[in-house]
């Protein structure tokens, strides 16, 4: 889903006063520790990125790479000592692997799926973050928790051929659900009221609840939904097969950085209307 920046702007303006009321996501063992690496003999670290999916990256107002990604590859550099040596790079997004195996970069950070055949080409890092899915529903619709056992004489409305269509008829049986050949018309019967509720990516979700095209017609109802085998296994760093130094750095930074805060912090920076 593309957002702009004029909205972007508008919607962390509108989530300040709602911000503190978030839930904020960890995916760690807080028993887990990371030893911290030597990388002193690391020239620099190079993160490749895009331009071209906000909140996690895009061109601000003053023509500055920024988002999401870009503030938690500093803040991950910061975390090992290494911000003299820290670069972040934007390039299409067709050519960032090719580039990454011409050694032009040390990581990815741009939300690579972790599949199968990439994990034949290479490390990951824990994930940072997943996109979970989530209901929406019209605020007088009466719809409430947990949506499982109020959905008898409801109809939810999902993508065709989406991963949400596939959880949903799955996991809440013989509920009824329609089909929609796009996100955009599944939302639109939601407003005119041919649909009880949608189901759907709660990235997506929540940008469209923060926007005019709602026209505040609609909340989030019952909790996140999280599957790794329908909806993957997460937002995570990609680095060249054989980096296990550098994988090791990254893996504990990301984990001080939830530990300290500082992830909570940029998640309310980027997305105050929170997907969980």
């Amino acid at each position: 889903m593309f957002i702009s920046v004029n909205l972007l702007m508008a919607i962390f303006t509108a989530g300040q006063s709602i911000a503190q009321n978030v839930t904020i996501p960890s995916f760690w063992d807080k028993h887990e520790r990371f030893g911290k690496p030597d990388l002193s003999s690391l020239p620099r670290l190079r993160f490749l990125t895009t331009t071209d999916f906000p909140p996690f990256n895009y061109i601000d107002r003053k023509k500055r790479l920024s988002g999401f990604h870009v503030d938690l590859a500093r803040q991950i550099c910061k975390e090992l000592d290494i911000l003299n040596r820290c670069q972040i790079q934007a390039l299409p997004w067709d050519e960032l692997e090719n580039a990454l195996g011409a050694g032009e970069g040390e990581a990815i950070i741009a939300g690579l799926e972790v599949t199968k055949d990439s994990r034949q080409r290479y490390e990951f890092s824990r994930p940072y973050l997943h996109i979970p899915g989530r209901f929406v529903t019209r605020r007088e619709s009466g719809l409430n928790a947990p949506v499982y056992n109020n959905l008898f004489r409801k109809t939810v409305g999902v993508v065709s051929g989406s991963a949400h269509e596939k959880y949903f008829s799955e996991a809440f049986l013989e509920r009824k659900f329609e089909s929609f050949s796009s996100r955009e018309m599944a939302l639109k019967a939601l407003k005119d009221g041919a649909v009880d509720a949608i189901f759907s990516d709660a990235l997506s979700l929540s940008f469209w609840l923060a926007s005019s095209d709602s026209n505040d017609c609609c909340v989030f109802v019952d909790e996140a939904f999280l599957s790794e085998t329908y909806f993957g296994h997460g937002l995570t760093i990609a680095l060249p097969k054989g980096q296990e130094e550098l994988i090791r750095g990254v893996n504990y930074a990301l984990k001080n950085i939830n530990d300290d805060g500082t992830f909570a912090e940029l998640y309310l920076r980027y997305f105050p209307i929170s997907m969980y």
